[in-house]
């Protein structure tokens, strides 16, 4: 099943009719951490503030948003402790996007589009790169008929999750004080709002690149946009700008699928899978078939795919389309 089954309508008109609305507490949030980066930022910059920034942005975007966010919570392509669902999802808030609940929200709402004959500019990237680049870091779409949504009590019923929901953007502080605390502003302008810009930015920009622009091996037939693979950003988005990848196969915990696409998620949840910590991770075999998906490189069957030695469970993926 995929994740957009939490989404439903009736309406053929639900994912393309609405109007792109300016969104105070999201600009805001967005445009403040933006001054900063780059009215403090430069003039602050010290060697560890940069170390800070960059330790700080890898565990946020690979445990949580990769990991976190995307592959368990939304996807739930893997299994794991509650405890460290709940570390992840935390972490993924501290990207500084949105909470867990308004992050599912965003995703399926976005890949349900995506898959509807007819999408919205909004949700499918669209228009030019700048004005896609105004409304998804300060506006809103509003439908004229949106979708139902039905997430998972075991998600909207649960008191942490709820909690983190209303508070994401003050769950900052957690990081904010002790930043501010050990290294004073340095750390605290590069440690959050520099982090928070490239991150919430960066996700924006493989987006509107993946949905544009990039290497394709599937199709999927019907779909009012196709995803695209951004090879430079591979490495770096952790695995997460595979993204013809993931609309071929979004149920699957690895995204990076062959030796050429590094996925730095992956490799942490194999280790994470080898010390026996996560269990029951999903891969295009174990997926459902789907019919309207159509190998459309020549060059798939001549590709290594990844099949670590010291994973079992990566030795059952699935050849070619």
């Amino acid at each position: 099943m995929l994740n957009t089954d939490r989404v439903y309508s009736n309406d053929k008109h639900s994912a393309f009719s609405g109007t792109v609305k300016w969104k105070p507490v999201k600009s805001i949030w967005f445009l403040t951490h933006l001054l900063a980066t780059i009215l403090i930022a430069p003039f602050v910059l010290s060697f560890s503030a940069f170390f800070v920034f960059l330790i700080l942005t890898a565990i946020t975007l690979c445990f949580g948003h990769s990991l976190g966010m995307h592959r368990l919570l939304i996807h739930r392509s893997y299994e794991c402790p509650k405890w460290m669902e709940y570390l992840f999802v935390y972490l993924g808030v501290l990207v500084g996007m949105a909470g867990p609940i308004g992050m599912m929200i965003q995703h399926d709402l976005r890949d349900w589009a995506q898959r509807q004959t007819q999408c919205h500019d909004y949700l499918l990237h669209g228009s030019k790169i700048l004005k896609d680049g105004w409304w998804q870091l300060n506006c809103d779409l509003v439908l004229n008929n949106p979708p139902e949504f039905n997430i998972e009590e075991s998600v909207s019923l649960n008191k942490f999750y709820q909690f983190i929901e209303k508070t994401w953007m003050l769950q900052q502080l957690v990081l904010a004080i002790p930043l501010f605390l050990i290294g004073g502003i340095p750390w605290l302008v590069w440690g959050v709002s520099v982090r928070i810009v490239i991150s919430v930015g960066g996700h924006w920009l493989i987006g509107y690149f993946a949905h544009n622009k990039g290497d394709k091996t599937w199709e999927v037939e019907g779909a009012a946009v196709q995803g695209h693979n951004i090879k430079v950003a591979g490495f770096l988005s952790m695995g997460e700008a595979w993204h013809n990848n993931h609309h071929a196969y979004p149920g699957s915990a690895m995204l990076g699928l062959y030796s050429d696409e590094p996925d730095p998620g992956w490799w942490v949840l194999n280790a994470l899978h080898n010390l026996r910590i996560v269990k029951n991770i999903k891969l295009p075999k174990q997926l459902p078939a789907r019919s309207e998906l159509v190998k459309v490189s020549d060059n798939i069957d001549s590709r290594v795919e990844r099949v670590p030695e010291d994973c079992e469970v990566a030795k059952f993926i699935r050849k070619g389309s």
